[in-house]
């Protein structure tokens, strides 16, 4: 099955229950897969494709919980949308604190699983958006030599070029070469621009 489309991804160990799932997303469009286990869930389903999860909570074997802090240790990020007929609040507490983006009651209403898988694959479609760009601009950063990093991170702390010159002992005509060539390289159209690109930068240089 392609990675290009986003698939909604379920498990649940009742057939009937995967069925009508399946059936109703199928309705509106989407590509489905649909297992009965997580341990058919991981040794058939793609783990790095777009889309969302729709995850049983009760099952044999691990629980619905025990594999979503598996997926988070296993770097996984579908977003989950949790279903049970059997949840109380300290499980649907414990989902949401580790990420889940929807916790639905059976019987629930059509309508609240279409809302929350939609949201779900917003959701992925727009980390992985975010992925790409930033890969995007640490492979920009990469190109700059370690003189035109020195001078970028100058500038987007507000340093005026003849204050950047005095700092590094460069001409002022040499600064705004580098300036230049960092604005190039990084492909920012402004200021602001270079200023966002390296608050994405080392936002990422934190979480990692």
């Amino acid at each position: 099955m392609s990675t290009d489309r986003p698939l909604v991804i379920i498990v649940d160990d009742d057939p009937s229950m995967r069925m009508s799932i399946e059936s109703l997303l199928r309705s509106v469009g989407h590509a489905v897969q649909s297992f009965a286990s997580t341990q058919e869930f991981m040794q058939g389903a793609q783990l790095d494709a777009p889309g969302c999860l729709v995850l049983d909570i009760r099952l044999p074997g691990r629980s619905g919980l025990e594999f979503q802090r598996e997926l988070a240790s296993r770097e996984v990020e579908l977003p989950i949308v949790f279903i049970t007929g059997h949840g109380d609040v300290p499980m649907s507490v414990a989902a949401m604190k580790a990420g889940a983006i929807e916790f639905l009651t059976k019987p629930f209403r059509d309508q609240d699983l279409l809302d929350a898988v939609h949201r779900g694959l917003e959701l992925d479609s727009q980390r992985r958006s975010e992925a790409a760009m930033l890969a995007e601009l640490s492979q920009r950063r990469e190109t700059l030599t370690p003189r035109e990093r020195e001078v970028m991170a100058l500038v987007v702390a507000g340093r005026l070029n003849k204050q950047i010159a005095a700092e590094l002992d460069l001409s002022e005509a040499t600064v705004k070469v580098h300036r230049a060539q960092v604005m190039r390289k990084m492909e920012a159209k402004s200021l602001p621009d270079l200023v966002r690109f390296a608050d994405s930068l080392a936002l990422d240089t934190t979480r990692s």
